[in-house]
């Protein structure tokens, strides 16, 4: 296997995908799912497919939203690789022991293992987080420090991203360094993308948040690298962190990740939600997903070698991308290749 992508153009018979029904990719998203601003494939370490729309292009960044939470979910990952936490069954509440005097005893068993699966309770229902309410604090951590453990028992699956934010937090508590510098660092430049600079929040209202002027990654008012949503990436840079991935945490010869962190991170279980990757399973076929609103998706097919990577602008309730991967893109791969 091939621990770069080459993204030079190759023959059909190097990635073994049919490139008839490749072409009809373009068409589709231009008449059934035309908030897509790009889209890469990698097939066998070689670009298959690329191709951008409304105006976008290669080098343009895309606020990818949830996307975030399983980039961070790979910082956890390093961060604990290279000693600096323990591991997933730290307590959270060693990282802000302030908030210890005042923790019941549910609250105090919560682990970053928790964190990771959203297997935290909180008060809210599932999938109705107020995170309009989270966003209109002066400490987003201690906030949401105080609603965890609220309303369930540890172990039931909830989707929250202000508890990916915290996670956010114990890395940089665990480092010294946001979450953005860390993965710089550690993830980013290893991997050949452009350094993320520190771009300074002037306010803190949607557009800053989570409309048009997100940029970089985004922060709170305390300097945390927001944890679930706010990250900006290029459609190549987000097909190269899931090619990482599909390559057992190695890239260019070097190992950035352990391959045990990411066998556990996207390990089937009953819940189908990893260490922040969704998880699928289908016809025999498995896969591993990070989503984000809008459609923005990276797609990864072990059995396949194949990487989808998709950046979208933001609307609401898009077209769920799984049907245009499965009629369009695994029904191009050609079998036993």
């Amino acid at each position: 296997m091939q621990t770069t992508i080459n993204w030079q153009s190759v023959k059909p018979e190097n990635i073994y995908m049919n490139n008839e029904k490749l072409s009809k990719l373009e068409q589709v998203i231009k008449s059934d799912y035309n908030n897509i601003n790009g889209i890469v494939i990698i097939r066998n370490g070689h670009l298959a497919y690329e191709k951008y729309f409304n105006g976008k292009g290669r080098d343009d960044c895309h606020h990818v939203a949830s996307v975030t939470k399983s980039v961070l979910s790979a910082l956890i990952g390093i961060a604990i690789d290279k000693g600096y936490i323990k591991s997933v069954e730290q307590k959270v509440l060693d990282f802000f022991p302030e908030y210890m005097s005042d923790a019941d005893q549910q609250k105090q068993q919560i682990t970053i293992r928790h964190l990771l699966t959203m297997t935290v309770p909180y008060p809210f229902e599932d999938w109705h987080e107020p995170l309009d309410m989270l966003c209109q604090q002066k400490d987003w951590i201690k906030y949401t420090l105080e609603l965890m453990g609220e309303n369930g028992n540890v172990g039931t699956f909830k989707y929250s991203t202000a508890g990916a934010h915290v996670l956010s937090a114990i890395l940089t508590q665990s480092t010294g360094k946001s979450a953005r510098a860390f993965a710089n660092e550690h993830l980013f430049t290893p991997l050949g993308m452009k350094e993320i600079p520190n771009y300074q929040m002037n306010a803190y209202g949607f557009d800053d948040l989570f409309g048009k002027n997100v940029k970089g990654w985004v922060h709170d008012p305390k300097g945390h690298s927001t944890g679930g949503w706010g990250l900006t990436l290029t459609t190549r840079d987000m097909a190269r962190f899931g090619y990482l991935y599909l390559n057992n945490g190695i890239w260019d010869h070097n190992r950035i990740l352990s391959e045990t962190w990411i066998r556990e991170s996207t390990e089937i279980n009953q819940n189908n939600y990893g260490y922040l990757w969704w998880l699928r399973q289908e016809d025999g076929l498995s896969t591993y997903l990070a989503i984000g609103d809008g459609g923005n998706m990276i797609c990864c097919i072990p059995k396949m070698n194949m990487v989808v990577a998709i950046s979208s602008e933001f609307i609401m309730n898009p077209r769920d991308r799984w049907p245009l991967i499965k009629e369009y893109i695994i029904s191009a791969v050609i079998n036993n290749q």
